[in-house]
């Protein structure tokens, strides 16, 4: 593990999660972006061939923050997403790259005919 966080904070409108590193780095992450890239099998599949592009998720908003042992945090969503185990390295690689991976999402999304906003029901 190349650093431990110092810092992991949910902003109030609880569309991005604050994190701060011990070696200085820190990012904000949007609620969306670890809710498209949850490392949970339901997202992820269990190769990389089985991922899935996940649409409607511009408003998703993070409703919890549990610890998982000395390693990861668990994010619960309001969209009742709470099965992906965020650890501390896979965290650093969002921050580091969440422009690349939200480009990846749009152009995924695109090619598939998909959106990010939710399907509004009447």
């Amino acid at each position: 593990m190349s650093a431990w966080p110092t810092e992991i904070r949910l902003a109030k409108d609880r569309r991005t999660l604050h994190i701060a590193f011990e070696d200085g780095a820190s990012f904000a992450l949007a609620a969306e972006l670890l809710r498209v890239e949850s490392p949970s099998a339901e997202v992820q599949g269990h190769d990389p061939s089985q991922k899935k592009t996940v649409p409607g998720k511009a408003e998703v908003e993070i409703i919890g923050v549990e610890p998982v042992g000395h390693y990861a945090i668990k994010l619960s969503f309001d969209d009742m997403h709470d099965t992906g185990i965020f650890a501390w390295d896979y965290l650093r690689e969002l921050g580091e790259h969440a422009q690349e991976k939200t480009q990846a999402y749009l152009d995924a999304l695109s090619a598939k005919g998909l959106s990010r906003e939710p399907v509004r029901r009447r």
